[in-house]
């Protein structure tokens, strides 16, 4: 998008410059274990997860990109990658977009089995509105703004994408949105390769859409509101 009015710096005229920043979860990422992989480094796209990067550079392929941006975990990069390609830009890293911290990171947490059944790791469930498993939502709000904020100056005027995670994707929506931050993770709106799109005009978001444009490739009990598969090795964010 092209701007309609920008006003010069104390001007007293408002910005009406129009941006918009895509914040993309990765793709599908090669976890037949069904790790939580967290910040571990090592875990890259499946090949359907590069096909999903594929997907996503094609849909955006007609937009005015002109920053791509992307989490140091090897995930995000490599879903980045095709979408920076097909803009002749070069990828940018942003440590602030990088997965939420958690304690369970490097174990297996599957529906009726894994980390849950060891009460030596029911301490860490004690207060899910902080969470006291790992990294507080609000921790993930502050740096997941600053990274949007960021995002929207570099491309002020057009389109930028960041490539995050699952987890703090939802949370700075569901800030922006005025949802609470504490939630059930069945009910995010953030399948793999999804975009969730903030529009600014000038340093003020305004709207948030949300769009799936991989969603043909997304394996069914992945998808937003899909129910848990007893032994199904798809956990990731």
């Amino acid at each position: 998008m092209s701007s309609s009015t920008t006003s010069g710096a104390g001007t007293g005229v408002p910005d009406k410059t129009v941006t918009v920043v895509h914040l993309m979860r990765h793709g599908e990422v090669d976890n037949p274990e069904g790790v939580l992989y967290g910040r571990l480094p090592g875990y890259h796209l499946s090949e359907l997860g590069h096909r999903m990067a594929e997907r996503v550079a094609e849909h955006l392929a007609g937009n005015d990109v002109t920053a791509v941006v992307a989490s140091p975990l090897e995930r995000a990069q490599e879903t980045a990658a095709p979408i920076a390609k097909e803009h002749s830009l070069d990828l940018t890293t942003d440590e602030r977009l990088i997965e939420a911290g958690n304690v369970f990171q490097g174990k297996t947490f599957g529906v009726g089995d894994g980390a849950l059944r060891k009460p030596g790791n029911w301490k860490h469930l004690r207060n899910p509105f902080r969470p006291s498993w790992g990294e507080p939502y609000i921790e993930q709000v502050v740096r997941m703004k600053a990274a949007l904020d960021a995002a929207k100056d570099a491309a002020r005027g057009h389109e930028a994408v960041c490539v995050s995670h699952q987890l703090p994707v939802w949370t700075i929506r569901s800030f922006v949105e005025r949802r609470r931050l504490w939630h059930d993770p069945r009910n995010r709106q953030c399948t793999l390769a999804s975009l969730t799109s903030f529009t600014y005009i000038g340093d003020r978001i305004v709207s948030v859409g949300y769009s799936e444009p991989a969603r043909d490739l997304v394996p069914a009990h992945l998808l937003a509101g899909a129910k848990p598969v007893k032994g199904a090795k798809g956990f990731g964010a």
